[in-house]
């Protein structure tokens, strides 16, 4: 009976879906936030066992909704995509985040992210990037012995489960799809779809000037 009524009360809890915080503090962490996620989401668009989420409140543990935290951006492996309105652990097959993202901005102390580093450790993430966008500087961290370990030297480094690079320029932070491609923004993006799109229409009229149907090849 007290296994039924515990049982219960867990799922009375109500888990929030929002931290009344703002995904960023400046248009500078806002941008970088939406690349990471963004290039993430493209990177892994074809395999359907790969969420990826941005400024999504993971509860790790059921039973307790004061303990979360909202990874600027978050990968699991091993999970569908889909919609969800925080990430429930003790519904996701226990899955924790096995990669997670922080992009700073002034307002963050020094105790916050701390506590971050410290949640991170304590519930199973396997790597966590922090960057800097003001600073230009980037830090990581990879479990190993079952806990995060820091990354003594990030530029150049390819993270073993994403496959993708950090370089460090004089104007920023640079990462590498595992093909050499750049992670861009949404607006690069666009910029070369149209420029692609552009050639491919100026090869097919090229094509019909020779009397080449192009639906034909």
């Amino acid at each position: 009976m007290v296994q039924k009524i515990e049982a219960s009360q867990k799922s009375d809890i109500i888990y929030p879906e929002s931290d009344g915080k703002p995904m960023a503090e400046n248009t500078e962490q806002f941008t970088w936030i939406v690349v990471i996620k963004e290039n993430l989401e493209i990177l892994f668009a074809n395999n359907a066992e790969v969420f990826v989420a941005g400024d999504l409140l993971w509860y790790p543990v059921q039973g307790n909704n004061k303990l979360c935290q909202t990874p600027d951006a978050l990968v699991v492996f091993g999970r569908p995509k889909g919609k969800r309105g925080s990430y429930k652990q003790w519904e996701e097959d226990n899955l924790p985040p096995q990669v997670v993202f922080e992009v700073l901005s002034p307002g963050n102390t020094l105790k916050e992210m701390a506590k971050k580093l410290q949640f991170y450790d304590r519930y199973g993430v396997e790597e966590y990037y922090l960057y800097d966008p003001d600073r230009i500087d980037l830090n990581g961290w990879q479990r190993s012995d079952t806990r995060l370990n820091v990354i003594e030297q990030m530029n150049g480094w390819v993270s073993p489960r994403l496959g993708i690079r950090f370089e460090m320029t004089d104007s920023g932070l640079e990462i590498y799809r595992p093909d050499g491609r750049k992670f861009l923004t949404p607006v690069e993006l666009d910029q070369r779809a149209q420029a692609a799109e552009q050639r491919v229409q100026r090869l097919e009229a090229r094509l019909r000037e020779l009397g080449i149907d192009p639906e034909q090849v």
